[in-house]
């Protein structure tokens, strides 16, 4: 990459190992340049869902540098292990950012949820939602959380 250019995401040597040594990411080098549409594929157990948390800064690297210009947000694969709170409502106030005016908080989670087709959702109890529904609730979470770069594992 040219010294002129921007990195959206820049990986350099990195590495990373589970518990009794078994190592997921071995000196892992990339570069994205520029925003778009990207998708990681892989088999089962390959490393692909450890890559987004590392990207995310959930998890650390053992080793490396990961330079990222964006704000991440990580959506589980399977929205049971994310959402944590009773309501819709609860759930999507966790990740509003905390430089929203309390007067707003409202109408930012009633924009996500229209955007994600949850507009009735506002006070449902999160174990009455579908697996579907619980999906686009934790992708409102990263739409109130004011995230530019959406990671679905």
């Amino acid at each position: 990459m040219k010294s002129d250019e921007f990195a959206v995401l820049e990986f350099n040597n990195v590495s990373f190992s589970w518990s009794k040594g078994f190592k997921v990411i071995n000196q892992c080098s990339f570069t994205i340049e520029k925003p778009g549409l990207w998708m990681l594929v892989g088999k089962n157990g390959s490393g692909k869902s450890t890559l987004f948390r590392l990207i995310s800064g959930g998890i650390r690297p053992e080793s490396g540098t990961i330079f990222c210009s964006l704000k991440p947000s990580l959506v589980y694969q399977n929205p049971d292990h994310q959402l944590l709170m009773p309501t819709c409502k609860s759930e999507l106030m966790l990740s509003v950012s905390k430089n929203i005016p309390h007067s707003q908080f409202l109408d930012l989670i009633q924009s996500a949820l229209d955007k994600v087709g949850l507009s009735e959702m506002l006070d449902r109890p999160i174990h009455t939602l579908s697996g579907g529904q619980k999906q686009r609730l934790a992708i409102a979470g990263a739409i109130v959380s004011n995230s530019n770069l959406l990671l679905l594992d």
